[in-house]
């Protein structure tokens, strides 16, 4: 528990990365219709991931970290949600189910620094 288990990449345009990542490590990308924005899956041979398209705008070069989010596991996302809440957390995007997989949400630190958790639940939707 309370290790990084999901990785993502934000993008301006996904279909361009699902390419270029597909092409690169031999990744497979799944488009997911469930979710509330444009997103992808994706399979790789030791860790789970996700592709989706950048709510922001894209940085401007030399502007430090561009944008891979990771998702940490915990054992209840409720009870880790206020943990991140009472610490000056922010709620990025609320929770959402990825059907019989798990439940999913991002949040922001004191440092703008953007991240997710994830509940592994086979009952989720």
């Amino acid at each position: 528990m309370n290790t990084i288990g999901y990785f993502e990449i934000q993008s301006s345009d996904p279909p361009r990365e699902v390419k270029f990542y597909a092409a690169l490590f031999g990744w497979t990308f799944t488009r997911q219709e469930f979710v509330p924005i444009e997103y992808y899956s994706i399979e790789t041979k030791t860790l789970r991931g996700g592709l989706l398209k950048r709510a922001a705008p894209l940085p401007p070069p030399q502007s430090g970290t561009n944008a891979f989010v990771n998702s940490i596991e915990v054992a209840n996302f409720d009870h880790t949600r206020e943990l991140i809440l009472q610490s000056g957390g922010m709620v990025a995007l609320p929770k959402f189910a990825i059907p019989q997989k798990c439940w999913q949400g991002y949040f922001i630190d004191q440092d703008n620094n953007t991240f997710g958790i994830f509940e592994v639940d086979a009952r989720a939707k």
